[in-house]
């Protein structure tokens, strides 16, 4: 399932100067293997306007990552198929993926998991349940670009 923008912005600098720029959403792919949890934040970031795909594991987060690189993935690190971790390891050894900034979201909290998570190849983990408001806040730092050091 794909969750379609629902807004898209354009920027102008001077209406008779040139056409509308129209920017495009950031992309994101959920990954869950729970139903409710998966369409709960894909239909959330879709209304704060990203573009969502979604996954129900970790095979088919591989290949649609291989396939269409989001900007950012979202892997819940307990997965049929192939787990979140292993996924997250593939993604972080392939060239065309390793870029890709992952969240991992688990509802296992324990001790080590973060650890364990950033060890996988993972940017960022998150305790889920997680509200959506929160998630979204962490998937916009996450994608803010870092400001360019200035030389003194």
């Amino acid at each position: 399932m794909t969750v379609p923008p629902t807004q898209t912005l354009e920027i102008t600098t001077d209406d008779s100067a040139r056409p509308a720029e129209t920017v495009e959403p950031k992309r994101v792919l959920v990954v869950d293997d729970f139903d409710d949890a998966r369409e709960m934040y894909a239909e959330y970031l879709a209304y704060v306007g990203f573009q969502v795909d979604v996954a129900r594991n970790g095979v088919e987060a591989v290949e649609k990552a291989q396939g269409a690189p989001p900007d950012i993935i979202l892997m819940d690190l307990s997965l049929p198929v192939m787990d979140g971790w292993e996924a997250t390891r593939r993604l972080k050894q392939d060239l065309r993926t390793r870029n890709i900034p992952v969240m991992a979201l688990s509802g296992h909290v324990l001790a080590g998991n973060a650890e364990q998570a950033r060890q996988a190849g993972a940017d960022e983990f998150v305790a889920k349940p997680c509200l959506p408001q929160d998630l979204e806040d962490r998937i916009r730092r996450m994608l803010k670009p870092s400001k360019p050091k200035s030389s003194p």
